[in-house]
Order: structure tokens, then sequence, then C-alpha cells
């Protein structure tokens, strides 16, 4: 993994095989499934959708999902050929194009669905916190105009290292590419602290605007508090909604502190084997969010928070299901949750 442990790198590269390709499979299955439903959903949306508003919320989840689907579908191939073809980096790419090619997409698309959820919290702080201002100037073709700076942005950033700042080289168990990270002598170092500064910033942006979004909606949500139908439906709202924020704060939280904090404290510990299994392990809990990310941002709050709810309360007012066994209960809501969510004309 790190530059003083190549020998142990190039050691067990031929070794790759013994670790179960199982676990590749099955991100990129899940990564795959998660955000292509996702993204129809999103289409569906849209087009039913009139309000710019809503529509520059949607672009946004859109693109998160298109983001992640990619990131899955133009690295994990590469992991899981490696994997079975049980050969050494080396052998598989003598030009390292291929290993160039891996840390631009790694890079790429690590930053950003980070670039993005940051940009998704400044949105809602700002239409929650100054509404006024937000429906005037916040248009549908300022979104994919600022979308498409953050991509152009990230990928200069991630073809530094093609262009002599920082390094790409295979990883232990060599079935992939990314930063060097060596010692603090190593003049690769700037680009591998330059990421982690980067993506720590992302984080306590999209910290700082989830907490006076849900500081806003609860002030809200008091001024309107009473009886009324519309009172109980922004409590609900306000509720789901903070649910949501609150599992995007833990997501992002969990799958990339340990990968960002690592990055600042790369020398390797006198267990050189046990320091490249623990980044390995880093480096799962970061693609696990390209995993996750469509599922807190889109599918949970649509599909359980919201639709399971509803049928919930419709299946307990009936007396019919006293007599049925709970594998019946279960089948039916989880049948009439989807048909319901899928072909409701909301």
């Amino acid at each position: 993994m790190l530059e003083p442990n190549k020998t142990l790198r190039e050691n067990n590269v031929s070794k790759s095989g013994k670790f179960s390709v199982g676990l590749p499979i099955t991100m990129m299955i899940t990564g795959m499934v998660g955000n292509s439903l996702a993204l129809m959903l999103v289409y569906r949306s849209y087009r039913k959708k009139e309000n710019n508003r809503k529509k520059s919320f949607l672009f946004c989840i859109g693109s998160l999902a298109l983001t992640d689907l990619f990131g899955q579908l133009l690295t994990s191939p590469i992991v899981i050929y490696a994997y079975l073809a049980d050969k050494k980096w080396e052998t598989m790419d003598p030009s390292k194009i291929l290993c160039a090619f891996f840390g631009v997409c790694m890079t790429t698309f690590g930053l950003c669905p980070l670039f993005l959820a940051s940009a998704m919290a400044i949105e809602r702080s700002l239409a929650i916190t100054s509404p006024h201002w937000y429906s005037i100037h916040m248009k549908t073709s300022l979104t994919k105009q600022i979308l498409v700076v953050i991509l152009c942005l990230v990928l200069i950033f991630a073809l530094l290292p093609i262009a002599g700042v920082g390094q790409y080289t295979h990883q232990w168990p060599g079935t992939w590419c990314f930063i060097s990270i060596g010692d603090r002598e190593d003049p690769g170092m700037f680009f591998a602290i330059t990421f982690a500064v980067l993506g720590i910033f992302l984080l306590l942006v999209t910290f700082s605007c989830n907490v006076v979004t849900i500081r806003g909606l609860i002030i809200r949500c008091k001024t309107k508090s009473g009886t009324s139908h519309s009172a109980k439906q922004w409590e609900r709202l306000t509720t789901e909604t903070v649910i949501q924020l609150l599992g995007i704060m833990c997501v992002l939280l969990i799958c990339w502190a340990p990968l960002l904090v690592k990055s600042f404290s790369p020398s390797p510990s006198p267990d050189i084997q046990l320091e490249c299994k623990l980044f390995l392990f880093t480096i799962h809990l970061a693609s696990l969010n390209q995993i996750l990310d469509p599922w807190v941002y889109l599918l949970l709050r649509e599909i359980l928070l919201r639709k399971f709810c509803q049928v919930a309360s419709a299946v307990s007012k009936l007396t019919v299901f006293r007599n049925c066994n709970w594998n019946t209960v279960l089948f039916w809501l989880s049948t009439s949750t989807l048909s319901n969510y899928f072909f409701s004309k909301e």
C-alpha cells in the first residue's frame, strides 16, 4: 500500500486470489441496483414536477445517483478481474495507464458525491432559511451550471497526479490503485493531504448546513403547530426530513471519516500487513457510500418513511388481518407498499 511497504505489496499481489471476490461483486451489484432504481424514480418524478425548486433538487439527486453508478461501473469490473485473474498488477498493466485511470476514477467519483452532498445541503438550507431569495434566484439552469463546474473542478484535481503533483500507485493486495500515501517527506504527500483537507471541509459544510436546515424546520414547525390538517402534514414532513438528514450525516461520517483521518497519519505501524488491511478497510467504507447514497437521499424516505406508515395505518384498521398469519401480512405489506409507490399518481 504505502511506498515503504512496496516489498510486502508485491509479495502479496500474487496471493490476492485468497481474498474473496464475493465482496467486490456484491458491492457492485447492490450499488448498480440501488442507483439504477433511484435514477428511474428521479426521472419519473422529474417529468411530473412543475415546480422548479423541486426539479432542481431532483436534478441534484439524479446527478448523485448517476455519479455513484458510473463510479461502480468504471472501477468494480477492474477489481473483480484482478481478483479472478490472480496476476500481479505489473503483468496486467505494464504501462501503468490502467493504474492511472483507476486512480483518477477513484478520486473523481469519491470527491464528486461529497461535493454534491455539500451542494444539496446548501440548497436545502437556503430553501428553509431564505425561501424568498431561493424562489427568485434558484433556477434549474443554475443548478445544472453548478453541477458542471463541480465535475470539471474535481476532474482537474484528480488529473494532478498525471501532471506530476502526487502519484497513483497500485495498492495491496494488488487489485486496485489509489493516491500514494507515503512518509511526510514524500513530495506526493501534498496531494494526499489536500485530498483529505478537501474531503473534511466538504463534510463540515454538509454537516453545518444540515444542522441549519434541521433548526429552521423545527422553528417553522413550531410556528405552524395546531390541529389543522396542514399543521399535521408539516409536522410529518419535518419529522421525515430531520430523520433523513440525520441519516445522511451518519452515513457520511461513518463512510468517509476513517479514510480522511488516515490520510493525515500515513506513517506505517510496525505491523505493515495490519496497516495495509486497515487502509483497504477504509477504502471499502468510502466505497460503501456509493451504495448507501440512493437509499439515504431518496429510496428509504419514499418507500419506508411515507409509504410504509400509510400502509401500516390502513392495515391496522382492517379486522380481516386478525385471523391471518404474519407471513401473509408481511407479504401483503411489501407488495402493497411497492405497488402504491410505483403506480400512485401523486
